[in-house]
């Protein structure tokens, strides 16, 4: 197969060419389990590695990844943490080496900075600026940036601050405000994602909330701050029904390979059918396009769809996959991390870290699984002989009764037909999938197309993965239906 940017499906897949043995799936533990009621109290807190992990952003400093959370903890008891001696604080900071086992560092800040908590409760009726949401980090010249949202819910009274220090860990200064908003603003000042134009130096952050919207706005590498005093910035991507329509979280990166920004965005309700969207740009600012190349800041509804709640056998399954952060390896691979909330209740909040990988024609995909640092194998057309649990990633169907864009309390549990679940199809040796079609692989590429119930899905990359669901090593793959849906598969015992 030809393609000029055939070179980088190396990214994320540089995975192949060292080892030539025969795929063998062998049992392998996972390294945690997803229920962690047993370690919730507060004092429990040292254990909390990949757990209470809610709007991670992530970065990679020297030899080790760094990640800043939301400061949501299941089963939250801050008297009992005050009686028991728990340093509890607002931002949770974790650290790893290898992208699977997590430390959990402890918090950021003492307390809610003074001046957000005023402007938060000065424009939501006394109300809001109880906690610090969706962070972001930065490192120029020898400052580590801190960003930070103060905020109301449901309101656009909110405010993002920023805090420097020398250290990724902290101790950390604040420096003050870098964008505030209120009901007399068009836009909410949350969720920060920042980044360098590989071009001309110049320093973009994006920002916002479905209140009216994501916005873009140019910062001054030397301070941190906005470039103008007082510039809120320009729009850069939204949905029709912004109150009721989520539309939040934004991450943007850039791929060298592509030459090409990716806005990565998470529509719907956080604690159930929250999902994963991206689009793209030749410049950080925008404007951004999706996959049938409509503009995110009209009204349309944007593709691809690269997370939503899922259901693999022999597990309940995962809700609320959405806000994410990304991060670039020294090896050029790129990883997401965002939450996963644990099926039927959907209140604990797991990480989910998945390699993230880019189609021939340059749009990404994530991992059906989460990743274990599982050694690369090159597999033969007679390893993918077998059964397979595949799933359609699709948009949410039903309609909800949401205030400001987010799911009421006690509808927090999925609905009938809501989860994504998995079907079992078996891949025989004539190239037929029994009584749905045809499948054809090609090892040199790492292809795999499908041709299910009369579909044809093209590009669907093959790679190593663990099964969570069995703890077993097995054969994975992901891509896009000609819809911009994803598709994962993983072969089955």
């Amino acid at each position: 197969m030809k393609n000029k940017y055939f070179p980088a499906l190396l990214i994320g897949i540089t995975l192949s060419a060292c080892t030539h043995q025969a795929f063998k799936p062998i049992a392998r533990p996972n390294p945690w389990k997803d229920d962690y009621t047993d370690i919730s109290k507060m004092e429990n807190y040292r254990q909390w590695g990949v757990y209470n992990v809610h709007d991670p952003a992530i970065q990679k400093f020297g030899d080790t990844c760094y990640m800043y959370s939301t400061d949501a903890i299941f089963a939250e008891n801050r008297k009992e943490a005050r009686e028991k001696g728990v340093p509890l604080g607002f931002v949770q900071m974790r650290k790893s080496t290898d992208l699977v086992q997590w430390d959990f560092v402890g918090w950021a800040f003492p307390e809610i900075p003074e001046e957000a908590v005023k402007w938060v409760r000065d424009n939501a009726d006394g109300k809001g600026a109880t906690n610090i949401w969706a962070p972001y980090i930065v490192h120029y010249k020898d400052v580590y940036r801190l960003y930070f949202c103060v905020s109301a819910f449901g309101k656009k009274s909110s405010y993002i601050g920023l805090a420097e220090s020398s250290s990724p860990t902290g101790p950390w200064t604040q420096k003050g405000c870098v964008i505030k908003t209120n009901d007399r603003t068009p836009m909410n000042a949350i969720d920060p994602t920042i980044i360098q134009d590989v071009e001309n130096g110049q320093w973009w952050m994006l920002y916002g909330s479905y209140f009216g919207g994501l916005y873009g706005v140019q910062l001054d590498p030397e301070t941190g701050f906005t470039m103008q005093e007082d510039d809120r910035g320009h729009l850069v991507a939204r949905r029709a029904n912004y109150r009721k329509d989520n539309l939040e979280a934004p991450e943007i990166i850039y791929n060298p390979v592509f030459q090409k920004y990716y806005l990565f965005t998470s529509y719907d309700p956080l604690m159930t059918t929250y999902n994963i969207r991206a689009g793209r740009s030749d410049r950080p600012e925008g404007p951004f396009e999706d996959f049938f190349g409509k503009n995110l800041s009209d009204t349309t509804n944007n593709f691809p769809i690269l997370t939503s709640a899922y259901r693999f056998d022999n597990h309940p399954g995962w809700a609320g996959v959405g806000h994410c952060g990304v991060v670039q390896t020294d090896s050029n691979q790129y990883f997401m991390v965002h939450q996963g909330r644990l099926s039927p209740r959907n209140a604990l909040m797991v990480l989910h870290l998945r390699q993230i990988f880019f189609t021939p024609d340059g749009w990404p995909v994530v991992s059906p699984e989460r990743y274990a640092a599982t050694k690369p194998v090159k597999f033969k057309i007679a390893d993918l002989e077998g059964t397979w649990e595949i799933i359609r990633i699709l948009e949410p169907l039903h309609e909800r009764n949401l205030e400001a864009g987010q799911v009421l309390w006690g509808e927090g549990e999925l609905q009938k037909n809501e989860c994504n679940s998995s079907i079992l199809y078996r891949f025989l040796s004539n190239g037929v999938i029994e009584n749905s079609g045809k499948w054809n692989f090609s090892p040199e590429n790492r292809f795999l197309q499908l041709e299910i119930n009369h579909e044809t899905i093209d590009n669907l990359i093959v790679f190593a993965g663990q099964d969570w669901e069995n703890q077993t090593e097995t054969i994975l793959f992901t891509g896009l239906d000609s819809r911009g849906r994803s598709v994962w598969g993983k072969r089955v015992q």
